[in-house]
Order: structure tokens, then sequence, then C-alpha cells
């Protein structure tokens, strides 16, 4: 990833999807658990997405995201 370094680590994202209670996530959720803005926290998610990290959806107009079953 170009640009400055994250404030924010690929693994604190993912950790607040393996200790989150629900089955789900939404991108705010997300980022409102993280010192990261909501717009930041959309492109990191995306790319874990892409990177085959996390499972995500869009739901209406918000993307969800959530661990898949192999983790």
């Amino acid at each position: 990833m170009a640009g400055r370094k994250p404030d924010v680590t690929d693994e604190e994202i993912l950790e607040v999807l393996l200790e989150s209670s629900e089955p789900v996530l939404t991108t705010r959720e997300i980022s409102e658990q993280l010192p990261i803005k909501l717009n930041a926290a959309q492109i990191r998610l995306k790319s874990l997405y892409e990177e085959e990290q996390i499972c995500g959806k869009k739901a209406g107009n918000a993307w969800i995201w959530w661990m898949s079953e192999d983790e």
C-alpha cells in the first residue's frame, strides 16, 4: 500500500471482526472501534476483502464484513 504508514494495522482491523459478538459488522461499526476515519476504513476493508482475508458484501447503502468460516 502506497502512502504514509497507517495508524491502524490490518491485524487490529481483523481483531475487531474476530472479537465481535455480532456475525457481521458495517464499515461504520468497525471504524467506530478504531482510531480510523470511515473512508479510510472502507478502503482498508476492501483491500482485505480483495486479499481474501475477510468476506464482505454490499447490503443496501452499506457494506457488511465478516470473517470467513475458515478463520
